[in-house]
């Protein structure tokens, strides 16, 4: 299998903290991780490492073959100009712990900006392809709704199918559900399922355990900013190796 995301000696700092201690994780096409770990282990950074929202001050991330936010040249590396940073950033579907839709767009209009602004899309186009992918998240009743006028889980899964209408290589989800009423989970998780099926490549931060060890094809378990544990999810959830692991999930698994 080719490599979706590769990421090597990824360091991340906030002043004097430093969040991120050299992460190396590859992912393959059609895999789907899932990172758990504790609240301040440096899950999210990552995850905004991953599309370059965050810099790491050290190692790189390699999405498709290419690095996130640099060209080589003649053996050195270049930032890249915005305009092809955000055609790099497009190939990465990026699903927000709070939505972040927006509040004077329907849903619709929501769905088709990016594709319209970003790729260029035309108007007919676009609205052709973000219904079929509101009727696939369940939300194509509500195409002419506000924002204000859904719940979260509604805005949940609108916001996935804003992140799919970009046609993204991989969607990276942060907490998609630590802002929801607990009745609303099952919803945005069966969203997430389905994406799992069709063989979408996915990366998962959540505290959602059992989705983890349902639809996973590994699990990672971050501690302090370091890769503690990873594999099937059978194996670290059931019978981890790893002490601060052990004492982590002991907290959280029923």
């Amino acid at each position: 299998m080719s490599l979706a995301v590769k990421a090597v000696g990824v360091r991340k700092s906030f002043g004097q903290h430093e969040v991120l201690k050299g992460l190396d994780v590859e992912v393959n096409y059609g895999e789907v991780l899932c990172i758990l770990g504790p609240s301040g282990s440096g899950k999210s950074t990552f995850l905004r490492c991953i599309n370059h929202l965050e810099v790491p001050d050290g190692g790189y991330v390699w999405v498709d073959g290419s690095i996130m936010g640099y060209d080589l040249k003649a053996g050195m590396l270049q930032e890249l100009p915005i305009r092809r940073l955000r055609a790099q950033q497009s190939q990465l579907g990026m699903v927000f712990q709070h939505f972040n839709l927006f509040g004077h767009r329907t849903v619709l209009g929501n769905v088709i900006e990016g594709p319209m602004i970003v790729k260029g899309v035309r108007r007919a186009k676009a609205e052709a392809r973000a219904m079929e992918l509101l009727d696939q998240v369940g939300m194509a009743g509500r195409a002419a709704s506000y924002p204000s006028q859904l719940s979260g889980g509604q805005k949940q899964r609108v916001a996935i199918a804003r992140a799919l209408a970009m046609e993204p290589r991989v969607m990276l989800f942060d907490e998609p559900t630590s802002a929801l009423d607990p009745e609303l989970v099952g919803e945005v998780l069966e969203v997430m399922r389905g994406l799992a099926a069709t063989g979408t490549t996915m990366i998962v931060v959540t505290h959602e355990i059992g989705f983890a060890r349902e639809v996973a094809d590994r699990v990672l378990v971050m501690i302090d900013g370091e890769i503690r544990e990873t594999g099937a999810p059978a194996q670290v959830l059931s019978n981890p190796h790893d002490p601060r692991v052990r004492s982590f999930l002991g907290r959280v698994l029923p």
